[in-house]
């Protein structure tokens, strides 16, 4: 096998460092990104199907985000030692990462693809959300799904009444703006924000 490639560059505006990591896990996926922030790490694959199924006139995209509870450091205790079905925020990271990246695929691709994404572990710090959003663009960049642009994605809060870049975890509940942006290098294609008394000009 061979040695794992490993990109890392600083969150601009922070003393943080993204990490992305292919090569070292599932090597049979088209593409496959470990993205890592602090203690948080998330692994994501894209694949999509070699043929086009007959009678499909429309784009199959599936994203999943499968949250295991051992990536917090917890095992479950139920009799059947099952995990949970998928949570909200699983259900709408989901979402954030389907939304950006959809209309960058060509028109006419019928081809079944699959973006799955699973939190390896998650620090109790640094949310897994925008990790998945980077991460799936960087596993479809990798592989020989042709999408048009590459999305990358941020979160940026108001804190104190300061904008801070991907905040802590512990710092949500007391954000005055909770604002993530993705998009390409040459257009936004997402926004999603939640505010408490925040001007339309800030």
């Amino acid at each position: 096998m061979a040695d794992p490639i490993r990109v890392s560059g600083p969150v601009s505006g922070t003393d943080k460092t993204l990490t992305f990591e292919t090569g070292k896990l599932a090597p049979q996926s088209q593409g496959a990104v470990v993205a890592s922030l602090g203690g948080s790490r998330v692994l994501t694959t894209a694949n999509a199907a070699k043929d086009i199924r007959p009678g499909i006139d429309f784009f199959p995209l599936t994203v999943d985000v499968e949250e295991r509870m051992y990536a917090a450091g917890k095992i479950p205790g139920s009799f059947f030692r099952r995990e949970g079905r998928a949570g909200e925020k699983a259900t709408l990271t989901a979402r954030m990462i389907d939304r950006p990246i959809r209309p960058l695929f060509p028109k006419g691709w019928h081809f079944e693809t699959q973006l799955v994404t699973i939190p390896m572990s998650v620090d109790q710090e640094h949310p897994y959300d925008i990790l998945a959003m980077n991460g799936a663009s960087a596993a479809l960049a990798i592989s020989e799904i042709p999408v048009a642009k590459h999305v990358g994605a941020v979160r940026i809060g108001k804190l104190d009444g300061d904008f801070v870049i991907n905040p802590n975890e512990e710092d949500h509940e007391n954000l005055d703006l909770d604002l993530i942006v993705a998009g390409t290098d040459e257009a936004i294609l997402m926004v999603e924000a939640g505010a408490n008394g925040v001007t339309e000009a800030e």
